[in-house]
């Protein structure tokens, strides 16, 4: 119990360390002077830089408190990146060994940080290869298995306890519309839109919660059919959208999912960097994306109301790929038509 008592107290104080994230009002007149609002949580303020953070801290404490990790256990996690530079932040913090299990696409940038917390990776030619591949590692190294993708959305207290959702709805309290109509997430374990779509029940919000998803993922024909054998390609936008349904994706738990184009997303990123002054992330611009959607059929219909969303991470990451001209142009395709659109929708032209 000695050591134990020590991990728990080592993350207890590490929480004490960090102050909450910011909630960025958006400037964008054309939308404001209808009555309508929208938000970004900057979730990349973290100390390991993205909303994966609290995901990790829940993790963390969830596999101690079940007796699942031990002194010299070796904690290894399957991933697209951003759990596992967290992850490797709370082990190292532990003292215990970690292996991130990742595809071989994933940033170099995101690589770099989980060796600089001390973790090793373990790369693979598909997202779907990770998990097997984990849970093999585990099972040689006598560690455990994280599993983020099946243990997202119970490891988190959705009542409240400074969640993302309770943090969301406090920093909301003293806006022009307190309760928003939206909140858009993006969609990689299931786990912050579980998170969110409980709170806003459990506490009685009109809310609705809509998954902003990428094509390639399954999560959105799982939503339309229930069916969840449901496999596919996996998506191109790191990570968000899956190749098969995870355990932590809830479907009731989601009003509205909104399947979203790589070019559009890669457009939005572009646009939201030029309004914010800073780069964000792909999936950050994902979620732009479905927001600029609800915002305009809001005003279509003559609603006012808020929208909020989640700024996942910094483009600093993706440096080498998704900020690279090159690179987008070979991968995703010509961005130059979604930019036009998407800027239509940002100054409210019909």
């Amino acid at each position: 119990m000695t050591w134990l008592n020590t991990a728990l107290a080592r993350i207890e104080a590490d929480y004490q360390r960090s102050a909450d994230t910011h909630l960025i009002p958006l400037p964008l007149p054309a939308f404001a002077s209808h009555g309508i609002d929208l938000y970004l949580k900057d979730e990349s303020t973290h100390p390991t830089g993205s909303l994966k953070h609290r995901l990790a801290r829940s993790l963390f404490l969830y596999a101690l408190c079940n007796g699942w990790l031990h002194e010299g256990s070796t904690v290894v996690e399957s991933s697209s990146g951003s759990t596992a530079v967290s992850e490797a932040y709370f082990a190292r913090l532990l003292g215990l060994p970690f292996i991130a299990v990742m595809p071989r696409s994933t940033s170099p940038e995101k690589i770099a940080q989980i060796e600089f917390y001390g973790g090793r990776c373990h790369l693979v030619d598909s997202a779907s290869a990770v998990y097997d591949e984990a849970r093999a590692l585990a099972q040689q190294t006598g560690g455990h298995y994280m599993d983020q993708f099946t243990y997202a959305e119970r490891a988190t207290d959705w009542r409240g306890n400074n969640n993302i959702a309770q943090s969301m709805f406090s920093q909301m309290a003293r806006e022009r519309f307190p309760v928003p109509s939206w909140v858009v997430v993006g969609a990689g374990t299931g786990g912050t839109s579980a998170t969110i779509g409980r709170f806003v029940r459990y506490q009685r919000h009109t809310t609705q919660v809509c998954v902003a998803d990428p094509e390639g993922s399954v999560f959105g024909d799982y939503h339309r059919t229930g069916d969840a054998r449901l496999t596919g390609p996996g998506s191109k936008i790191e990570g968000i959208g899956r190749p098969r349904v995870e355990a932590s994706f809830i479907r009731t738990l989601v009003d509205r999912m909104l399947t979203v184009r790589n070019v559009d997303s890669i457009a939005a990123m572009q646009l939201l960097t030029e309004v914010l002054g800073r780069k964000v992330g792909p999936s950050t611009g994902t979620n732009f994306v479905g927001m600029l959607q609800l915002a305009c059929e809001m005003r279509h219909r003559g609603e006012q109301g808020s929208v909020l969303s989640l700024l996942c991470d910094a483009g600093e990451r993706y440096l080498g790929n998704y900020f690279d001209d090159a690179w987008v142009a070979q991968h995703m395709g010509d961005c130059a038509p979604s930019r036009a659109r998407l800027q239509s929708q940002i100054n409210c032209n019909p």
